[in-house]
């Protein structure tokens, strides 16, 4: 019986392993990576958006300013497409959340589509649900003037 030379082989099977190995850690990184981002976008987002809120002369406003922070910092972190809704609550002694001992809370609640997902594994692009709150005291920013009666 004859052998067969089996000089460099372990070059072929080492370079198979390392493909099959690092493409999807890779993968990994880069997804973590995103969602990283979106969450700091996310944080950022809710945190503007309640200082929108805040600063702005009533109710009406400040849910239209909010909405457009939101979409500004989004914007600005890098996501631009990512989707995002903004919930606005107040606890205040009126229904004027614009008075002076009101706690404003804001939560944005968005999604963040992870890169490259093989479309044989689902239907679609596969995404990460985000959520941030973040809470304002009215007088955190402004100095509210006693109600008119």
């Amino acid at each position: 019986m004859r052998r067969h030379d089996e000089q460099g082989s372990a070059l072929v099977e080492f370079s198979w392993l390392a493909i099959i190995l690092i493409v999807p850690l890779i993968w990994v990184v880069i997804s973590v990576f995103e969602v990283q981002q979106g969450a700091f976008a996310t944080s950022a987002a809710a945190r503007a958006a309640g200082r929108a809120y805040a600063l702005a002369p009533d109710d009406a406003t400040g849910e239209a300013r909010a909405i457009a922070a939101v979409e500004q910092v989004l914007a600005d972190q890098g996501t631009p497409g990512q989707r995002a809704s903004v919930s606005v609550s107040c606890e205040s002694p009126g229904e004027n959340c614009h008075v002076g001992t009101s706690v404003i809370t804001v939560t944005v609640d968005s999604g963040v589509e992870l890169p490259f997902f093989p479309a044989i594994l689902g239907g679609g692009a596969a995404s990460f649900s985000l959520d941030a709150t973040h809470t304002v005291p009215i007088g955190q920013y402004v100095e509210s003037a006693p109600e008119v009666q």
